[in-house]
C-alpha cells in the first residue's frame, strides 16, 4: 500500500509540474485562440464538414454511420463525465487552492472534477473513428491535429492536467476502435 501511495504522489507531482510548465507558456493573443479552440460551438462548421465528407465519400447519407459516431462519442463522454470524474474526484487545477496563484486561467473553471477530460475523449474519439473509416485517405489525419489542439487548450486554459487529457484521449481512441471494429463489416459499402 505504501508503494502505491508513493507512486501516486510521484505521478501527481510530475503531472502538476508538467501542467504548470505548459500552462505558463501563454500570451494574451493565445488566450483568445485557446478559449475559442475549447469552445464546443465553434466546431459546428467542422462537424458539418465531416458530415459532408462522409456523404461525399460514401455517395449517400448513411444514418447508421452517424448513429455509430454519436454512440461512440456518447460512450466516451459518459465514461469520462459520469464514471471517472465522480469516482476519482480529482479537482481541476483551477480548483486547487495551492495552485491558483501559479496558474494562468482563462475563462470559467468548469465543474469541480477534471479526471478525465471529456473534450480530449470526444475529439479523439471522432478523429480516430473517421480516420479508421477512411484510412485509405490519409488527409483525414488532420483531425488528430484538431483533437490535439482542443486537448492542449484545456491545459492552457487551466482546467485540466496532462494526465486528464491523456486518459480522456485514450478512452476516446479505445471506444472509436471498438466501434469501428464492431461495425466496419456491417456498414462498409
Amino acid at each position: 500500500m505504501d508503494l502505491i501511495l508513493r507512486l501516486w504522489i510521484f505521478i501527481n507531482q510530475f503531472d502538476t509540474d508538467v501542467f504548470l510548465f505548459l500552462n505558463n507558456i501563454n500570451t494574451p493573443f493565445m488566450d483568445i485562440i485557446m478559449f475559442w479552440l475549447s469552445h464546443k460551438w465553434i466546431w459546428l462548421p467542422l462537424y458539418f464538414g465531416i458530415a459532408f465528407l462522409l456523404f461525399y465519400k460514401l455517395k449517400r447519407f448513411d444514418l447508421r454511420l452517424v448513429i455509430v459516431i454519436a454512440l461512440i462519442i456518447a460512450a466516451t463522454d459518459l465514461t469520462c463525465s459520469l464514471f471517472l470524474k465522480p469516482t476519482f474526484k480529482r479537482p481541476r487545477p483551477c480548483h486547487e487552492l495551492a495552485l491558483q496563484s501559479k496558474i494562468h486561467q482563462v475563462g470559467n473553471c468548469g465543474g469541480s472534477f477534471g479526471f478525465a477530460s471529456s473534450h480530449a475523449g470526444n475529439t479523439f474519439a471522432l478523429a480516430t473513428f473517421v480516420f479508421l473509416w477512411f484510412r485509405k485517405n490519409k488527409y483525414f489525419g488532420f483531425l488528430f491535429i484538431w483533437a490535439f489542439l482542443v486537448s492542449y487548450s484545456r491545459i492552457y486554459l487551466g482546467v485540466h492536467y496532462p494526465l486528464d487529457i491523456l486518459v480522456g484521449a485514450s478512452i476516446g481512441v479505445l471506444f472509436a476502435q471498438l466501434g469501428y471494429f464492431l461495425c466496419s463489416n456491417e456498414l462498409k459499402i
